[in-house]
This record gives C-alpha cells, sequence and structure tokens, in this order.
C-alpha cells in the first residue's frame, strides 16, 4: 500500500519549512543590521587606463557599493592632484577602502627604494581621505616555496614599511596571493607570526587562500586579531575546458565557485568583525559580461542570496 499524506499533514509540513525559511532570512537579516562589515568594490575589473578609472568608479557608485580599491595606476597621473580624484571619489560618494601598493622586494640594494614606494603611495592615501594599503609580492620564481627564513625575511621588511607609514596614520597591511610568497596556508602563517601587528594587519583574500589550500572561515576566526580587510572573491577549479590540468583555476563572481562564501560571513559575525570586505574580481570571467554587469551580479548575491546591505 503506497504511503500517503494527507492535505493536512501537507499543509503542516510545508507550513513549517516556510516558518523554518522565514525565521533563517529573519536572523540573517537581523546580524546584516548589527554587522560591522561594510561592503567595497575592487576597480581592478575595468582596467589599468585612467579613464577606465573613472568609469569603474562611476559603475561601483550606480550599484551603491559604498567604497572602492584602487589601484596604484591612478598613483601616476593623480600624484600632483590627488584633490581631482578625492573630488571624484567624494562626488560619486565612495570611501578609499583599500589601494594597492604594489611589490615588496627582499633585496637589501632595493630596499630603500621599496619603503620609498610605499610611502609615497600611503602619503597619496592620505590624501584620497583613504587609511589603508595593500602590499603583495612576485618572490617565487619558478613555483619555488619560499623557507621560512625567507618569509621572516619578508615580514621584516613589510614590518618596516608598516612603521614608516604608521606615522602618516595610513595602516600597511598584507595580501596573501596565489603564485607568491603567501600562496599557502602555512606559508601565510609563518609570514602572519612574524608580522608586528602594530604596523601590518592581514588582508585575506579568501579567494586566493582557498585555491592555496586554506579554509577561508576557519582563517578569519584564526587571526581575528590581526586581520583588518577581506577580499571577497570566490575561484572555480577544476575548470571544465582544461580537464588535464586539475590546478588551473580561474576567478568568478560570487557564488560561482569553491569557496564557501556563507561560511566567511558567518566567521565575520562570530568574531564582531568591523572593517572593509571588498569584492574583487581580477578580470571579466565571461567574455560576453560586462565588468558593470560582474559587479551586479556580485551584489546581488551578497544582497539577495546572502541578504546582506550594501
Amino acid at each position: 500500500m503506497k504511503n500517503t499524506v494527507n492535505r493536512r499533514q501537507f499543509l503542516a509540513a510545508t507550513g513549517l519549512s516556510a516558518l523554518a525559511l522565514s525565521t533563517k532570512t529573519n536572523l540573517l537579516a537581523e546580524t546584516a543590521k548589527k554587522s560591522g562589515l561594510k561592503i567595497g568594490y575592487s576597480g581592478i575589473t575595468w582596467g589599468n587606463a585612467d579613464a577606465q578609472t573613472v568609469k569603474a568608479i562611476e559603475d561601483i557608485s550606480s550599484l551603491g557599493y559604498k567604497g572602492i580599491q584602487l589601484r596604484a595606476n591612478t598613483f601616476g597621473p593623480y600624484k600632483a592632484k590627488p584633490s581631482e580624484l578625492k573630488a571624484l571619489l567624494d562626488q560619486h560618494r565612495l570611501q578609499l577602502a583599500m589601494f594597492s601598493s604594489g611589490n615588496v622586494e627582499v633585496d637589501p640594494a632595493k630596499f630603500q627604494s621599496t619603503v620609498d614606494m610605499h610611502v609615497a603611495h600611503a602619503s597619496f592615501v592620505k590624501a584620497l581621505g583613504g587609511s589603508a594599503f595593500q602590499m603583495t609580492n612576485s618572490l617565487r620564481k619558478g613555483g619555488q616555496a619560499p623557507t621560512t627564513d625567507e618569509l621572516k625575511t619578508l615580514a621584516k621588511v613589510m614590518n618596516e614599511i608598516g612603521k614608516q607609514t604608521a606615522d602618516l596614520g595610513v595602516q600597511a597591511t598584507y595580501h596573501n596571493h596565489m603564485n607568491q610568497w603567501g600562496e599557502t596556508p602555512e606559508e601565510v602563517d609563518v609570514l602572519v607570526q612574524a608580522m608586528n601587528p602594530k604596523y601590518v594587519r592581514l588582508l585575506l583574500d579568501i579567494a586566493h587562500y582557498k585555491q592555496g589550500g586554506g579554509d577561508p572561515a576557519k582563517a578569519v576566526v584564526q587571526y581575528k586579531d590581526i586581520l583588518h580587510t577581506l577580499h571577497l572573491k570566490d575561484t572555480k577549479s577544476p575548470l571544465p575546458e582544461k580537464p588535464d590540468n586539475p590546478k588551473a583555476y580561474k576567478f568568478v563572481e560570487l557564488g560561482q565557485g569553491n569557496v564557501d562564501v556563507p561560511a566567511v560571513f558567518a566567521a565575520l559575525d562570530k568574531i564582531k568583525f568591523k572593517g572593509w570586505g571588498v569584492v574583487e574580481l581580477d578580470g571579466v570571467p565571461d567574455p560576453n559580461k560586462t565588468p558593470l554587469q560582474c559587479a551586479q551580479i556580485n551584489k546581488e548575491y551578497i544582497t539577495k542570496t546572502l541578504n546582506f546591505p550594501l
């Protein structure tokens, strides 16, 4: 004899499911209201040209994002006239959430020029009304993993940079990154332990951390005392178009890849994080899309799937 569910049982079951969904949605909305997480967006997707920077500012503002991350390519055309760029940001009601300051060298012969570059960028950040910049490195040659001592040397240079930019009231941050020193969770941990939190804090890129073999949600909790900013980002791997390369990956819109973004948001709520989460997409993953369309997809994921307001 077939098992059947009568109308009353069906209505009761569906009613409970709807109630559970409604309760979960309400809890997420309540969490969002209390959160100290601010959502920004990176201009990297639009490219490096000055006109593309202006377009990025216009597009990001039009979608309601409150902050923007600009790249070092803006320093050249605006270093002598930062007030013009600041006025453009103000016009579009955008804060400078983060600035990509570029590479950190460990070669002693390049020490002073490296420090000077980042200090100059920090002054630029301050003139734009910002308060933080990120540092990366291009030191991983031929896929060769760094030694612990090499990682500590990198941290030492970053500490000195951060010490000098702190005098300007601008926070230095380290950005973990694939194909650099700090690719794996183990390498990131060595760097973080060697970083002086008075001078250098962590910008956790959740997609790079995931692709490097880590769990971003766990990292949020593990590094809560040194965490400054996040790159809210997703990565897809393996790729259907490259079945013979299990390590191949590409960055995609939030919710389209392997990163457990809801778990990251839950971890941020757990530690009561107050700071910027900058949505970043290095390039348009689908040539038929525009940077603006990608930013809209990311917005809908945050505001509709996660029920988190911009």
